[in-house]
């Protein structure tokens, strides 16, 4: 008697769930004209130093808050509130990924009446944030220099998806032998629309570009 194997796709329904709850939040965030940006970068490459960077260019415009993910603490969310910006915490208990689910409950938290901004810090990973859309209007990636020149060809997926790449701590760059050329080269040819910003997030240097790219982005959905 000949066997059969079964495969079951357990990924999939999981997906086609999250996506269904990311539309909803999307109508949600279109609907108080709140623009919604997905932060996905590695542990250590200056997520949270560029978000605080961000905030301090744009709070004078906008009123901005923060979702903050982590698998465990909350050490993130503490820097982000000392600044005087409304943040929320989701733990994932040991996923490495944040599910539009968890957005939507930390979004009952704020008050989108009073936002333009929303500044999600996904959990720190290159691989399966890429998967799950939070319905946000933009996913932007950080890459610092420490992590090497060769990170696209590693992880093109996550530079597919991203609408501008972020490549931070350039103050680095001569002590990791950094191949910025190649670097722009590979980001080029797997997304040629995506804008890269240079910057060091802790010393200010290229934030103003940045700044200003994602206040046209944030203005263009408040017409």
């Amino acid at each position: 008697m000949a066997h059969t194997m079964a495969h079951i796709d357990l990924k999939q329904p999981i997906l086609d769930k999250n996506d269904r709850a990311a539309k909803e939040n999307r109508a949600l965030f279109a609907q108080h004209k709140v623009f919604v940006l997905d932060v996905l970068a590695s542990p250590g490459s200056g997520k949270t130093s560029t978000i605080l960077a961000t905030i301090d260019a744009l709070r004078d415009e906008f009123n901005i808050a923060v979702i903050e993910g982590d698998i465990a603490s909350t050490v993130d969310a503490e820097k982000i509130k000392a600044q005087g910006i409304a943040a929320v915490q989701i733990n994932t208990g040991g996923a490495c990924h944040l599910e539009s689910e968890m957005i939507r409950r930390a979004v009952d938290v704020l008050d989108l009446e009073r936002l333009d901004l929303v500044i999600i810090e996904n959990v720190g990973n290159l691989v399966c944030p890429t998967d799950f859309d939070l319905g946000e209007n933009s996913k932007v990636m950080i890459l610092s220099v420490p992590e090497g020149d060769d990170k696209p060809l590693k992880y093109p997926g996550v530079f597919q998806v991203a609408e501008a790449i972020i490549l931070n701590k350039v103050d680095t760059m001569p002590v990791f032998n950094f191949n910025e050329e190649a670097f722009l080269g590979a980001v080029g040819q797997l997304n040629p629309t995506a804008p890269v910003f240079p910057l060091s997030a802790t010393k200010g240097e290229g934030i103003e570009e940045w700044a200003d790219w994602l206040a046209k982005r944030i203005r263009a959905i408040q017409q």
